[in-house]
Order: structure tokens, then sequence, then C-alpha cells
């Protein structure tokens, strides 16, 4: 008796113990599916665009559980040889192994020592691959190598972006795993799904194109974004991948850029911190049927450098309304500047403020912080030729409040979902705009849940 209780005893154990096992391993399969947030309520109509098909590129989107499940993570493009491509990327201190990949790609396009071939993009969110030590080099060139023998190219072909959690490992098997899916499903109609896969806490795809003549040839430039929050200048969380099939060369693409760059992704905030990872990368396949563009100061290098400006600016701009618990869509603008750069500044000082993002989503006209945030800008200001504007109502002038603003009218202003404020220094002639959001408590809930 005393045996067979001994036996039973034994098989509760190991019942309990596989039970466990099966609880556990239920519990790990439960855990990385993470609902999708509800979308932002300052998205744009009609949701994600119709972007025409670029001759020359083919994109694909794959479901590979990079670190949850039940939703597209990497995308790969493959974009033909002959094509010239540009990029500009985060200049943080601590950027991701990714990034310092893709600037040795456009170092070796600038520099003419680049091999011939075709070009490939891959990129995975969930997982940003920075701070990840030498495991991070290692996981670039392993993703790199497995697309380029995928598209048939060399891996210093193939620009490598990653975006999501910093400091873990990059599971790189788990997307070299699905190479061949991504390399069969390629095709010219997939723009919406690769958007899709590089989203992390964003609530909706963000995407633009436009068309322009360019000698009496029509030229499109079609793009796509990721970002959310982590974002301020230089770049932010962003991951933004342009294509065209204009005729221009790698440096006059570059330097065009480089230029829009500056008035668009680098004039926005939603939280100023400044990522890792950020990733812009522009393809011109030149496909169309056009002399190639060879100075960004002709009339063929305007007309492109405007239409690629409004794409940029767009997505900038829909980065922003996607900012992580926003209701507010704000546009600060400063004017009677010392310089272009010092408006800049003085607009990011406002914008980065957590005290005037709070009043916004307050909807407390308080225009006293923004009195505050000029004045800890380190930009030249007169106090007394100081003026405010929320809209058209005139709040301060001539260093104090305006005799003819009522709080009331301030109030009723900043119940609008859009808001513009115009500030003027009063010291010169220097102008500029940046845009940000409102600071809510959605934002802290997001990120104090970013892990879990």
């Amino acid at each position: 008796m005393a045996k067979d209780d001994g036996k039973k005893a034994k098989k509760a154990k190991a019942d309990k113990k596989n039970g466990g096992k099966k609880d556990k391993a239920k519990a790990a399969a439960a855990a990385p599916v993470k609902a999708a947030p509800a979308v932002s309520p300052l998205a744009p109509e009609g949701g994600f665009p119709a972007l025409p098909a670029i001759a020359g590129v083919r994109l694909s989107a794959v479901e590979a559980g990079v670190r949850y499940k039940g939703r597209l993570d990497v995308m790969l493009a493959e974009i033909d040889a002959g094509a010239s491509v540009a990029g500009v990327f985060t200049r943080s201190l601590t950027r991701s192994a990714p990034v310092h990949w893709c600037e040795e790609i456009i170092a070796r396009e600038a520099e003419g020592t680049a091999p011939k071939g075709k070009y490939g993009i891959l990129v995975n969110s969930g997982n940003s691959n920075a701070f990840t030590g030498s495991n991070g080099r290692i996981g670039v060139e392993t993703t790199a190598a497995s697309a380029a023998a995928a598209i048939g190219t060399r891996p210093g072909k193939v620009f490598v972006a990653s975006t999501g959690v910093i400091g873990e490992p990059l599971p790189a098997e788990r997307i070299t795993a699905k190479m061949d899916e991504l390399a069969a499903g390629l095709s010219p109609e997939k723009m919406e799904f690769a958007a899709r896969a590089i989203m992390t806490t964003d609530t909706f795809p963000k995407g633009c194109t436009r068309m322009v003549e360019i000698d009496g040839t029509p030229v499109t430039i079609s793009g796509f974004a990721k970002g959310s929050g982590m974002i301020a200048p230089d770049m932010a969380t962003m991951l933004v991948f342009i294509f065209t099939d204009a005729c221009i060369a790698q440096p006059v693409l570059q330097k065009i850029l480089s230029a829009r760059n500056a008035a668009t992704f680098n004039c926005i905030t939603v939280d100023g911190d400044t990522s890792t990872s950020d990733s812009l990368v522009l393809a011109a396949t030149n496909k169309a049927k056009m002399a190639p563009i060879t100075s960004a100061t002709s009339a063929a290098g305007k007309a492109f450098s405007d239409a690629l400006g409004e794409v940029m600016l767009d997505l900038a701009q829909q980065v922003v309304r996607d900012g992580e618990g926003a209701t507010k869509f704000v546009s600060v603008s400063v004017t009677g500047a010392k310089s272009t750069a010092a408006a800049r500044t003085i607009g990011l000082a406002i914008a980065n403020s957590p005290l005037v993002k709070t009043a916004l989503a307050g909807e407390d006209p308080n225009w006293g912080r923004i009195v505050m945030a000029v004045g800890k800008s380190g930009q030249a200001a007169d106090r007394d030729k100081l003026t405010i504007r929320f809209g058209d109502t005139v709040v301060a002038e001539n260093g104090w409040v305006s005799p003819a603003y009522r709080e009331e009218d301030g109030a009723a202003y900043m119940k609008r979902a859009e808001i513009d404020i115009h500030v003027d220094v009063g010291v010169g002639s220097g102008a500029a705009t940046v845009w940000t959001c409102d600071l809510t408590h959605r934002y802290i809930e997001i990120n104090a849940d970013y892990r879990s």
C-alpha cells in the first residue's frame, strides 16, 4: 500500500510538473500578442493613400515574430540596379549598428566605390538592435547577407534598419527564416504592407505621394514612414523610405535630400527624445524617360526638390499627428529672430517644453509658459518687443499681455484639435516653423507599458 501511495505521489508530482510546463508554455505563447492601439484622433481622413507603383521597386512584408505575434514586422524592398540612393541618419552618439551599416553604404555611394547591382532595404520592427555590443553588427551582417542572397545582390548593397526595444539581442534567425517568403512575395503594389510592417507604437501607417512634371515628363515620388514616440530633431525614432522614378545623379539626390530634411523631419518633435535608429533612405530608380537632373539649382532640380519636400513634410506631420497619446496638432512659428537657425531653436524650445505641452493638453491658454520657453532657448529675444498670437488672437505684445486679449478667447481657441502659435521675438528677420503635439496622460501610459 505504501508502495502504491509512493507511485501515486510520484505520478501526481510529474503531472503537476508537466502541467506547470504546459501552463508556462501557454503563457509564453500568449504573452507576445499585443492588441493594436486605437487610431489617433489626428490621423488623416481616408486612411492610407493609394501609392502608385514606382518602376524598378518591389516590396514585401511578413510576420516573423520578432517581438510580437499576429502582426507584420519585417519588410523587404528590392530596387533595380542603376538606381541612385541617398540617406540621412540620426546623429545620436549611441546610434545603432544598422545605422552605422547604412552610413557606410551611403559613404561608398558618395565616393563612387560602391559595388554594382541591385539594392535591398530590409527592416524589422519590435527590436532596434541598438546597444547590443558586437551582437548588433553580427545581426546586421547576418540579415543583410540573407537578404542579398534572396534578391541576388551583395550584402553591401542592402540597407538594414531596425526599430523597437533598445538593448535586447536581435533574433536574426527569425528574420532569416522568413527571407524566402519575403523574396517570393516581392511586388510593386505592396507599399502599404511594408508601411505596416515597420510600425511600433504607431496607430496608423503613414504614406504620401506626389506627381510632378519635369521637362515634360511625369515623375512620381512615393514614400512611407513610421514614428510616434521618441520623436525629436536629428532625427527621431523615425524610419522613412521614399522612392521615385526620377533620373538624378547621386550627389544631387543627396544634396536635395539633406536640404529638405532640415526643414521637415528635423523640425518636428513629440517628446524631445532623439532616437538611436533614425533612418531616411531615398531611392531614385532612374526609370523616367527624362534627361538626368545634374544640378540641385537647375529648373528640373528645383521642381524635383519642391515635390520631394511636399512628400517629406506630409510624412513628417503625419508622425506628429500620431504622437503617442496626442490630441492636438500644433504648429509653432517664430519670426523676428537673428537667423533661421535661431528661430528654429526658439521654436523647438517652445515645442519641447513639458509645461507648454501639458498646458495644450489641458486646453489652458497659459501664454506665460511660452514666454518662459523663449527665455530659456539661449537665443536673442527682445522681451519688450515680444509678441505672441494664438491663431489670429494677439495674446501678448510690447512685453506684456495685450490690452485687447480676453482669457475666454484664448480658452476657446485651445479647444481646437489643430493649434497655431506664433511668436515674434523682435530682434531680426529669421523665421522658422516647427510642429509638435500635446503631452497627455496617455503618453505616460504608453511608455510605462512599452516593454510589456
